[in-house]
């Protein structure tokens, strides 16, 4: 009887390790074919230069060449965010309760391309329509182009649903972000474009090559969004839509309010997008503090080279003290960067003058290398990010069973949008505040203001802004839960309990 009572144990222990090779081999199979590893870099590569020129260049385009008013352009964000964020709880649900013979995600990679496709182009046009008629203009082509945009934006999603395997995930994280870099190379050419091509050829304006530039820009990334619909996969085991309708939007919602890693990312988003209003105001610092934009293009080549070398050192510094800290580590060093180029101006010359011109080359290598210093912590923030999102998405799939990645994203777009409501805001506001005047020759083409009271106001936002944004970000964290002892725990227990359902699968 004792014999029969080891074999028995034998048996059950062989099974019993098995079922723990079968897990190990689930959570280190590699997954992602080359052809859709690199899909989805391209993919996020069109993504990238479109919305690098389209933030760049909106507020720009409409204010200094369409003739919207400051005043105009902040009620238009304000309305067109808020009925963004009402869009984006419809527009979560839907992409949740997705099931398709092409999956959840792969749908929305086309269905929503005619609404950004007709939004963008109409972003960049000029119609006469007077200045009530071109108010609601840009208003309908700011929401046209948003409505779009929160469609397709499902596809950021797929990172969290191309491959279970979490090394293999990280990895894909780190090479996107390296090859993020080169999507803002082509939009980096648009103030060579417009300082250059009108002295060449008279007869091109510098509002005919903004539109020519979106036109460009909008058929690009479309082409990669239809090739990456065609090539990825989505492999995360989903609930069926039975399970899903089982589950109340209102549960779904608790356990996402009640989720703090998801709380700590979504206060570092917040604080993070107020350094839009400095972004908003590069181009305007560019053309009336420094006389031309071509002076931000040639600042843009040599700011953007370290990023090349952060993507290695940011995940050295993951692998080493984990996305948390390094989140933090780059949000207090930001805070810090954009503290000191406030603190040293223009050192050759006084920043509010006409010095700039006076003492160019050794200004804009001043200005080159603080700017350099101050973006270091940029791409270790744009690596940390998707990492803790992916973490915070595990968190919730651990504590509660589910993967509402959509309606997790609709929340984190709430309180986007209501940061985006008040930079937009900001964004035009400022420019009443400081009694700015777009100037532009008989031709269309932008002329410098240099009344130095202007000048200080766009120094002071181009500078304070992203600060107090870099450094509210960092401290965010400390917020984040998912370190240490109970990050481990959470990933063993999870990657038992989805191998054990592709098993029975």
């Amino acid at each position: 009887m004792s014999e029969n009572l080891v074999n028995e144990n034998t048996v059950s222990q062989q099974e019993e390790s098995g079922d723990v090779l079968d897990k190990l081999a689930y959570t280190k199979k590699r997954y992602l074919r080359p052809k859709e590893f690199a899909s989805y870099i391209l993919v996020n590569f069109g993504q990238k230069n479109l919305s690098e020129f389209v933030s760049a260049n909106r507020q720009v385009f409409m204010m200094q060449y369409a003739g919207l008013s400051g005043k105009a352009y902040a009620a238009i964000t304000a309305f067109a965010t808020i009925y963004d964020a009402l869009d984006d709880t419809l527009s979560g649900l839907i992409i949740d309760r997705t099931r398709t013979r092409w999956g959840r995600i792969r749908p929305f990679f086309i269905l929503p391309l005619p609404l950004w496709l007709i939004g963008g182009f109409m972003l960049f046009a000029t119609p006469n329509l007077g200045d009530k008629g071109l108010s609601w203009f840009f208003c309908a082509a700011t929401i046209i182009y948003g409505l779009g945009m929160s469609y397709f934006g499902a596809w950021n999603l797929m990172i969290y649903n191309l491959t279970p395997n979490m090394n293999e995930r990280n990895n894909l994280i780190y090479t996107n972000k390296f090859f993020e870099n080169f999507g803002v190379w082509l939009p980096s050419l648009l103030p060579f474009i417009l300082t250059f091509v009108p002295k060449l050829v008279p007869s091109v304006s510098q509002t005919g090559i903004f539109k020519g530039f979106a036109g460009f820009m909008l058929v690009f990334s479309a082409f990669f969004a239809v090739y990456g619909f065609f090539t990825m996969r989505e492999r995360i085991p989903l609930q069926s839509r039975e399970e899903m309708n089982k589950t109340s939007v209102w549960g779904s919602l608790k356990n996402i309010l009640t989720n703090r890693p998801l709380l700590a990312i979504i206060l570092a988003d917040f604080f993070s997008n107020f350094k839009a209003v400095g972004g908003a105001t590069e181009k305007f610092f560019w053309l009336n503090n420094t006389g031309s934009y071509a002076n931000g293009g040639v600042a843009g080549i040599f700011t953007g080279i370290p990023n090349f070398f952060m993507i290695p050192i940011g995940a050295k510094l993951i692998k080493k003290f984990g996305a948390r800290t390094a989140a933090i580590i780059a949000g207090v060093f930001g805070f810090a960067a954009y503290m000191l180029m406030f603190a040293l101006g223009f050192p050759f010359g006084n920043v509010v003058g006409d010095s700039f011109e006076s003492n160019h080359a050794l200004n804009l290598v001043c200005i080159t290398v603080l700017l350099t210093i101050a973006g270091l912590p940029n791409k270790i923030i744009q690596v940390c990010n998707p990492i803790l999102t992916a973490d915070a998405l595990d968190y919730m799939e651990w504590k509660h069973g589910l993967r509402n990645e959509a309606l997790v994203t609709t929340v984190q777009g709430y309180f986007t949008k209501l940061a985006g409501t008040v930079t937009g805001a900001l964004s035009g506001l400022v420019f009443e505040w400081i009694n700015y005047e777009a100037l532009v020759d008989e031709a269309g083409n932008a002329i410098p203001n240099k009344e130095p009271g202007i000048m200080r106001g766009i120094w002071i936002v181009f500078c304070i802004l992203p600060a107090l944004a870099r450094g509210l970000y960092g401290i965010s964290f400390f917020l984040y839960p998912i370190h240490g002892e109970l990050q481990q725990r959470m990933l063993v227990e999870l990657t038992d309990k989805r191998a054990n359902t592709l098993i029975e699968k």
